[in-house]
């Protein structure tokens, strides 16, 4: 009994070992995890895929409600109150996510339209169009240290937002009808999976608010854990589709290039907006990560829709699956790095 116990305890050990380990060669544990997870998915589709004896996506689903519920416990009603009040930062984000994204990918249709990669400037816009990720957005605001409130509020009416304006912006150039879109079937999901937990949490800080204040580390492992559980059925999925037949490594490397060209343009933008609206740090903080990041989830799910074609589907959202990818990797080394030079706990320190 007392060897098994030992083993329990070494396993548990090892991993912030390996963090360690990894931050004095200049790693991050989760960046590490999270290309870990990509080639997990590749080797292993089927584990995120299969829906027994576990569905992973569905623990990631319920993760994702859990992150808000702990979120909704350390906000108290007068941090909420001060957050939803900024409406310039919600001004910025929501026009970053729903007007500047997609102006700075329509005006190059006129270079692919009637070619032979007319589909991928297609996915690429759609990718634009979609709304800001809810998890991520705010797990990154959170390490970053911007202001979660506001965060909380922008991520959640983005992704309602999202169902009327991602169609109206792909109107202009899909002929599908978008009949049988069940809009209330979708916002009901968001409300229960996001809002909810997060009143609830609200609810309840005045008797758990302390005890999830003193646990915040240990609560942000959780939600990168959840990150990591999505970004692999994410990709369980996109490569037992076979999605990334029928390009070439060229093709997938340019791009790659383009989606981390375009984050970095609008992260730029967005940034430089803010501080010319005199956004303080955590403001700014969350305009340029809510107002840079693009949903995964919206993105699969509308394209059913979008869609009909399903040997269509696999080319539209490969520009989204790779953005996905790059967004996190990208938004997680400028969180880390944003919380070190703040002085503030990041994960394997």
């Amino acid at each position: 009994m007392k060897k098994e116990q030992k083993v329990a305890e070494d396993a548990v050990g090892l991993i912030p070992r390996v963090g360690a380990l990894a931050a004095r060669a200049g790693l991050d544990w989760f960046l590490l995890a999270l290309v870990g997870m990509i080639v997990l998915a590749y080797l292993f589709p089927q584990g995120g895929i299969d829906r027994e004896p576990l569905s992973l996506g569905d623990v990631a689903n319920y993760g994702v409600s859990v992150i808000f519920l702990f979120y909704g416990l350390r906000l108290s009603p007068e941090k909420l109150k001060a957050g939803l009040s900024s409406w310039r930062l919600h001004v910025v984000v929501q026009l970053s996510t729903f007007v500047l994204f997609p102006l700075l990918i329509l005006p190059l249709h006129t270079f692919f339209e009637g070619g032979d990669k007319e589909m991928l400037w297609l996915g690429t816009f759609y990718l634009a169009a979609l709304p800001s990720t809810v998890s991520s957005s705010v797990v990154m605001v959170s390490i970053a240290g911007g202001n979660i409130p506001a965060a909380i509020f922008n991520a959640s009416i983005s992704s309602l937002l999202g169902i009327f304006i991602t169609p109206l912006w792909m109107g202009l150039f899909l002929t599908a009808s978008t009949e049988g879109f069940d809009i209330w079937s979708v916002m009901g999901k968001l409300i229960l999976q996001v809002l909810l937990p997060v009143v609830l949490g609200i609810v309840l800080h005045r008797y758990w608010g302390s005890f999830a204040e003193r646990n915040k580390k240990k609560l942000r492992v959780f939600d990168q854990i959840i990150i990591l559980l999505i970004v692999y059925t994410s990709f369980c999925e996109s490569f037992a589709r076979r999605m990334f037949s029928g390009y070439s490594l060229t093709d997938l490397l340019l791009l790659s290039t383009a989606m981390i060209g375009l984050f970095f343009l609008v992260y730029g933008i967005t940034n430089g907006i803010s501080r010319l609206l005199g956004f303080n740090r955590e403001d700014r903080i969350t305009a340029i990560f809510c107002g840079s990041k693009k949903s995964l989830v919206h993105g699969t799910v509308m394209s059913k829709v979008l869609f009909p074609n399903a040997n269509m589907v696999g080319i539209i959202l490969l520009p989204i699956m790779i953005y996905h990818a790059l967004q996190l990797l990208a938004a997680s080394i400028i969180a880390q790095a944003t919380a070190r030079k703040a002085g503030l706990e990041v994960q394997g320190e």
